[in-house]
């Protein structure tokens, strides 16, 4: 049997003993979540999930700019890359030495139902992989359940500060949003994580949400912006659960279908 990456190659089961590379975070976390921890031998600093079991793996610098030579000299059988997280032109590099390159990009939260597959199949952890899709199948279901009884509502997400960045509807983040009933601002952009005008598009937004990565918006600077806007529903939020696929995309349903019901009952002194 074959399982097809996000650039459409397809990948056989494989049958001997896997070393396995990870440049993304989520996919890390996920490594071992099907029980592969033993397999993985390489990752990024980024890579902190489960901190307990990545702590022993050799790490290579960052998604962009990993050390190749290291990777390299780790032998790898597959790396494991995102088209969004890592470049193009370092995965390419890649290609002349390592046997296997996976591919992915998730865009929908449903994606990692196929991205469970994927793993499982290639590295012989189909039960895992099952028990994965069952617990995502039932934190969507409850979650959609939640998101039909509540009314719709625009949010912007922000990502930086100073220049204010959010993310584009085409993102994971903004269709993981858009489960829960949150549509994200801009309605429409050119780019995935555009510069907005902060003001302009927090008057249109119900909620501003201010998450906790790749910036680590913390209470203060919600404070500061409830000053620089007043009358802003502002609320932090936890980025991994928004923007993480993988396992972590499960805690992430149940943490957004949580968040929803509580904002929902929440009384607020501002709109």
């Amino acid at each position: 049997m074959q399982w097809s990456d996000a650039l459409g190659k397809s990948h056989e089961q494989y049958q001997g003993t896997p070393r396995i590379v990870s440049l993304v975070p989520s996919l890390t976390e996920l490594l071992v979540a099907l029980d592969l921890a033993e397999a993985l031998v390489g990752r990024t600093g980024f890579c902190i999930h489960p901190r307990q079991v990545v702590r022993r793996v050799a790490k290579l610098g960052g998604t962009k700019g990993f050390a190749i030579d290291k990777l390299r000299a780790l032998r790898p059988t597959h790396v494991l890359v995102n088209i969004d997280e890592n470049r193009r032109e370092e995965v390419e590099a890649l290609s002349g030495f390592v046997p296997h390159l996976i591919v992915t990009h998730p865009l929908t939260a449903l994606d990692n139902l196929t991205l469970y597959r994927l793993l499982g199949g290639i590295f012989k952890r189909e039960t895992q992989a099952a028990a994965l899709c069952a617990d995502f199948a039932r934190e969507w279901s409850a979650l959609c359940l939640l998101a039909k009884t509540l009314p719709r509502q625009r949010v912007l997400y922000l990502i930086w500060r100073e220049p204010w960045l959010s993310v584009a509807r085409d993102t994971y983040i903004s269709r993981m949003l858009a489960s829960a009933g949150w549509d994200t601002l801009p309605i429409e952009s050119p780019v995935r994580y555009p510069q907005i005008d902060l003001p302009a598009l927090a008057a249109e937004a119900d909620i501003v949400f201010l998450a906790s990565e790749p910036y680590p918006f913390r209470e203060p600077h919600r404070r500061q912006l409830a000053t620089l806007l007043p009358g802003t529903r502002s609320v932090l939020i936890d980025g991994e659960m928004v923007s993480w696929y993988g396992n972590r995309a499960i805690q992430g349903l149940a943490y957004l279908r949580e968040l929803r019901a509580s904002l929902a009952d929440a009384t607020f002194t501002v709109r």
